[in-house]
């Protein structure tokens, strides 16, 4: 689908979705994080064209914020003056585009003035610009943005200018997994500059558990203005956990009140310098006293299987008793599933099938457990019961003869 095409297509739902923004804007709190780790994005692109109409204007500002925002990427990640970057076909570009982030615009009737920024698709735009895998991040991070001004300190309880900074920080470079809250739910009463100031283990282990974090990042500036609407400086301080250690600090300042937005971006990409930089270095990680341990998931036992096998057998009886002994024998024997009579003969061989679960050699030692010696031989299972041979009894000795007593001569 070409770009003009698909320019016409998405116009409507564009202004149903700017729409939907203003109508949100409308609240006293809440900015959804924007997710752009799947993006390689350009931000404060000029444009001033002209058009036969507002929307071809428009379209042609668009396709030239395409161009040079593929010059500007592939100069950030050369670090090689844009203008030798290869040039593009604008159907290629149109691949390569994800989405294009209208900061600011005035449409004329045949004119289209506007600042713009592009983001182009991480996974496609890689490829040509050479790069591989992914870096190595942190474990997920609980980020709280806390504003001092005034005499009064917020965080996400209502919209401010720094809340609004980390939720469109662009988070495809940073090496650091922020969880970063929008401020609306229950964030306001679990994600608060007074919730940062407990030590408490307990508090901060629900809290992590909820959010799915493993510490706690505090981003806090205080803001000084000289007169409403005048010059303002903000004093950064970066925290990391519980205790609140202090990471960092640094100072801005902004022309008047204008400029404080420009201002916070700018604070919220040097503060993630900080960040990373600890990250880097080995200062920050989890917090290993407010993690949850998940209970390792249960051992599965595989149940053994044990084959079933039919087995030849003859059976040596020297009477009907024995035979029926015999036969008793097989089937009261542990493991022994059936036994099928073939031809049974009393005093002589019996043929009968035997089936067990187990091998042979376990059915020999249960028969002879009950007494039944047994052979295998040829495949075939010959039993006979074991015969006891006791001594002959011996004979009782001779009485001796009686003594007579006679008279002397």
């Amino acid at each position: 689908m070409t770009l003009r095409r698909f320019f016409f297509v998405l116009l409507p739902f564009l202004l149903a979705g700017t729409y939907a923004a203003a109508q949100m804007e409308d609240g006293d709190r809440g900015i959804l994080p924007r997710d752009t780790a799947q993006v390689l994005e350009v931000t404060g692109i000029e444009v001033d064209v002209a058009g036969e109409t507002p929307q071809d204007a428009r379209f042609n500002g668009w396709r030239i914020a395409q161009r040079e925002g593929w010059r500007r990427v592939w100069a950030q990640t050369t670090e090689r003056p844009a203008n030798r970057a290869p040039r593009l076909s604008d159907d290629t570009l149109d691949q390569l585009v994800s989405a294009v982030v209208v900061e600011r615009e005035q449409i004329g009737p045949k004119r289209y003035i506007a600042t713009l920024g592009i983001q182009f698709d991480r996974a496609r735009t890689g490829e040509r610009l050479g790069l591989s895998g992914g870096q190595r991040r942190s474990a997920p991070m609980l980020l709280i943005p806390v504003t001092v001004t005034g005499g009064t300190v917020t965080s996400v309880e209502t919209r401010n200018p720094w809340q609004r900074a980390w939720a469109l920080f662009r988070t495809a470079d940073t090496p650091v997994d922020y969880v970063r809250v929008s401020g609306l739910g229950v964030d306001p009463l679990l994600v608060n500059e007074a919730a940062t100031r407990r030590p408490g283990t307990e508090w901060w282990t629900n809290v992590a558990d909820l959010y799915g974090a493993s510490n706690i990042l505090i981003a806090e500036v205080t803001l000084h203005r000289l007169y409403p609407g005048g010059p303002a400086e903000g004093r950064f301080v970066a925290r990391v956990g519980r205790d609140r250690e202090p990471l960092g600090s640094f100072t801005l300042r902004a022309a008047d009140s204008s400029a404080i937005p420009a201002m916070m971006n700018q604070a919220a990409a040097r503060m993630d310098r900080m960040f990373a930089r600890a990250f880097r270095e080995g200062d920050l990680g989890p917090d290993r006293s407010i993690i949850v341990e998940k209970a390792p998931p249960p051992v599965e036992v595989e149940d053994v299987v044990v084959p079933v096998s039919t087995y030849q057998m003859r059976i040596y009886a020297a009477d009907s008793g024995a035979l029926r002994g015999a036969l008793a024998a097989l089937r009261g024997t542990g493991g022994v599933e059936g036994v099928t009579e073939q031809s049974l003969a009393a005093g002589a061989i019996s043929n009968v099938l035997v089936t067990y679960r187990g091998d042979v050699n376990q059915l020999r030692a249960s028969l002879l457990a009950r007494g039944w010696y047994s052979t295998y031989v040829a495949g075939v299972l010959q039993i006979q019961q074991q015969t006891i041979n006791r001594p002959a009894p011996q004979p009782a000795p001779p009485a001796p003869a009686p003594v007579i007593e006679g008279d002397d001569g």
